[in-house]
């Protein structure tokens, strides 16, 4: 009978000259780079600027990496404090880094720079959800290369073989296990297909999407949790610290989603108010010509007995 498995690879970095390159870096960035792409485009849909966009994710990007330090030395305090501990907690290309923290962290920065933009953030974050998903999912390829982050051992055809040099304490004399960087892949690939269905489906807004995203996301995260066997602390029991964070994160995006149902129906349509404002037609102005509006709006000629007024100013049209 011919044993299948998924070998690991068999390096993870490689070098030009004095400089080391991680692949696991390098999955990171492929998966920002996605998540900054699909992004992009959607929010360009909505009607934003690329302006705009690039300004939250410039915030947002270097806040939420240090969040995820933040999360991942926080929950493993053993690992840089105290007798024996390496004291390295700064030190992020070491390894270490959470994508709680990183989301967490991230929508912060990217929600105070949207409040000073006058962007809608909710919108943004729509936006960004599908993408984030498509991220995740190429950056777990990292944990493949590293060698990380596995589960149970296992006999499945799909088992992923660990080397030995790799293997946590209590499972040496195991040599395959569950492949969970590929199963959260899959799941985070499926969840951003779901996303883009959805929305496309019952147009959704004002954060449902990102409400979907996180509710999907933590309900998958539960079950690569279970099996999962790097070290994380134990709450309730057997139940793993980030098992229990997962849990808490699929219901804040379940009753978020439909919080969000009942009092926010529909979808924005203004996301950059002050790119609104300063489109906006100015009382009492007249127009002679509708295509005269489309090409020179600030030479509209005025008066004229046939001339349609805008007396209130009403809202900038939709591009």
């Amino acid at each position: 009978m011919i044993s299948l498995f998924i070998p690991s690879p068999t390096i993870s970095s490689f070098s030009f000259g004095p400089v080391t390159i991680h692949i696991y870096a390098l999955c990171l960035i492929t998966g920002i780079i996605a998540a900054w792409a699909i992004g992009l485009r959607r929010w360009q849909a909505r009607g934003g600027t690329t302006d705009s966009f690039e300004t939250v994710l410039l915030w947002a990007l270097p806040v939420g990496i240090i969040g995820a330090r933040f999360y991942h030395v926080m929950t493993h305090l053993g690992d840089y404090f105290g007798a024996g501990a390496n004291q390295h907690w700064w030190a992020i290309w070491e390894g270490g880094i959470a994508i709680y923290g990183a989301v967490g962290f991230g929508a912060l920065a990217a929600w105070l720079t949207a409040r000073r933009r006058r962007i809608a953030f909710a919108a943004l974050a729509d936006s960004l959800a599908p993408g984030m998903a498509v991220g995740q999912a190429l950056g777990r390829f990292g944990n493949w290369f590293n060698q990380e982050l596995y589960g149970l051992p296992t006999n499945l055809p799909w088992a992923l073989e660990i080397d030995p040099a790799h293997r946590v304490p209590g499972y040496e004399q195991y040599a395959t296990f569950h492949p969970t960087f590929l199963y959260e892949s899959v799941w985070n690939l499926s969840v951003a297909g779901v996303l883009l269905w959805a929305d496309r489906k019952f147009t959704l807004g004002r954060g449902k999407v990102f409400a979907l995203y996180i509710a999907l996301y933590g309900f998958g995260r539960v079950f690569t949790e279970s099996l999962r066997t790097d070290y994380s602390y134990d709450v309730f029991g057997p139940l793993r610290f980030n098992a229990a964070v997962a849990m808490l994160i699929c219901l804040a995006g379940v009753m978020l989603l439909i919080w969000l149902n009942r009092n926010r129906p529909g979808r924005e349509d203004v996301v950059e108010f002050g790119a609104a404002e300063s489109v906006a037609p100015t009382t009492n102005s007249a127009v002679e010509d509708p295509s005269a509006a489309a090409g020179e709006a600030g030479e509209a000629p005025t008066g004229g007995e046939n001339a349609p007024a805008d007396a209130d100013g009403g809202p900038p049209g939709k591009s």
